[in-house]
């Protein structure tokens, strides 16, 4: 086990959320599924915890119940090395969720996803202020982060 993994409190869909996050990410699994047995706090049968990897990162998950919420004050971050990998992870996570400004959605489950073209970081790195402050102006402007309007924008003189 990694050492620091993150931990996703569901209330009782902790299941279908593995599922749909690994038919999401190419390289994803399922690790590990323990269920609530007889008498338990939990239906018998239904998951209690279980663990799932995308891309090497594994992730925890809890049917813990309605009392804790997802907020946007955590959400992952995926650096998309392609506009096409962008385009199909936000439409895909964001079905049945809510899309939000500068590549932020939120899933089915709540959970903040920031869906990301590796070039933005790229851009924003640059040594010239006046490059990062247009790729920054016109990424407050974009829902979807589209590499081809922030190359455009940092281009501009």
């Amino acid at each position: 086990m990694q050492k620091i993994t993150p931990f996703l409190w569901f209330n009782d869909n902790a299941e279908e959320a593995m599922n749909f996050y690994t038919s999401v990410f190419k390289d994803s699994k399922i690790v590990s599924v323990r269920r609530w047995g007889k008498g338990a706090p939990g239906p018998e049968g239904t998951v209690m915890t279980g663990t799932f990897e995308i891309e090497g990162q594994q992730f925890y998950v809890l049917n813990g119940g309605p009392m804790f919420k997802f907020t946007e004050a955590i959400s992952l971050f995926v650096n998309c090395k392609t506009a096409e990998e962008v385009d199909f992870l936000w439409e895909k996570l964001s079905e049945n969720g809510s899309k939000s400004q500068c590549g932020w959605l939120k899933d089915q489950f709540g959970l903040s996803w920031q869906i990301v073209p590796q070039i933005l970081g790229e851009l924003m790195s640059d040594k010239d202020p006046a490059k990062v402050q247009r790729v920054m102006q016109a990424m407050m402007q974009m829902t979807k982060l589209d590499s081809a309007k922030l190359l455009a924008a940092a281009e501009k003189k």
